[in-house]
């Protein structure tokens, strides 16, 4: 190694770090994700070792069968309840970075839902959404509105918004402290520029805080979208798809096709089909979101 010139000493130092890294990156993430691309042209239960070859046999499966396919119409409401969540997390980003008495208590408080673990959060709204002892029932009872009361998990037209409105309360928190971060990296002088041109809340909101936000918008709204696209736990703890499979997602489908119907390969195809989504979200989000930032 002595005779070595210290160039190339650099070099064998650098790959040989990089070389274990590398090799458990390959082994655990490329090679599974080829084998799943290669699993999802064949059909193959699990057990034996002979793997029919269907071609794309799986994936005209997917987009033809409306019990496959069409239950992405299911977390639509996810999505929508996402974007909301960003909007309000933005919202309240902005108040608690003002000078309010307290806003260390509040920022801690609206964080703190997305500490506690998922299943336990979702068994928590197993009874606010509780039809005859809910918490949710019982306090429109209380404030007149009877009329409203039903049952929140049993009702196939609310279910799935239901559900969604739980992401909400647990990620906001997260989400409004990102926002924070990013809304105390802008520098003070701006601000104070735009009250000299004599700027209102809402214009300096609008036309200097949220240009600055573009790129954390970006992101959360990525991880949103992907989230909404990869619901699974609650729908699972919850209602176990109902009723009648109106709140079954894509991923609780994909999932139900693998471990119990024991086809890997349209349960492979279906994986493939929800990270192609997931791209394209990304892309066409960069798309809209980058070409407002300009």
């Amino acid at each position: 190694m002595s005779h070595i010139s210290y160039p190339l000493q650099r070099k064998f130092i650098l790959i040989s770090f990089l070389l274990i890294p590398l090799a458990l990156l390959a082994l655990f993430t490329y090679y599974p994700a080829m084998r799943l691309v290669y699993l999802s042209f064949t059909s193959w239960d699990g057990i034996s070792p002979v793997k029919e070859w269907l071609g794309l046999g799986n994936y005209i499966e997917i987009f033809t069968n409306p019990d496959l396919f069409g239950v992405f119409l299911h977390q639509i409401p996810y999505v929508l309840i996402g974007i909301i969540q960003n909007i309000v997390a933005i919202v309240f980003a902005v108040i608690l970075n003002s000078k309010l008495r307290g806003r260390n208590f509040f920022r801690v408080m609206l964080f703190l839902p997305f500490i506690m673990n998922a299943v336990a959060v979702a068994f928590m709204f197993q009874y606010v959404f509780d039809t005859t002892n809910g918490s949710l029932n019982g306090l429109l009872g209380l404030v007149g509105l009877e009329s409203w009361q039903q049952s929140w998990l049993g009702n196939a037209s609310l279910v799935n918004y239901a559900l969604a409105s739980i992401g909400f309360w647990r990620f906001m928190g997260y989400n409004m402290v990102i926002y924070l971060g990013a809304l105390q990296s802008i520098p003070g002088d701006m601000y104070e520029a735009a009250k000299i041109d004599g700027a209102s809340r809402f214009q300096m909101l609008w036309s200097l805080t949220i240009p600055n936000l573009t790129p954390i918008i970006s992101l959360n709204m990525f991880l949103t979208l992907s989230g909404a696209l990869a619901v699974f736990d609650l729908p699972f703890v919850l209602t176990k798809g109902g009723p009648a499979g109106a709140s079954e997602t894509f991923l609780f489908k994909t999932i139900e096709t693998a471990f119990q119907f024991n086809n890997y390969g349209l349960a492979s195809a279906m994986s493939v089909v929800l990270l192609l989504f997931t791209a394209i979200i990304l892309l066409v989000q960069n798309l809209v979101i980058n070409r407002k930032g300009d």
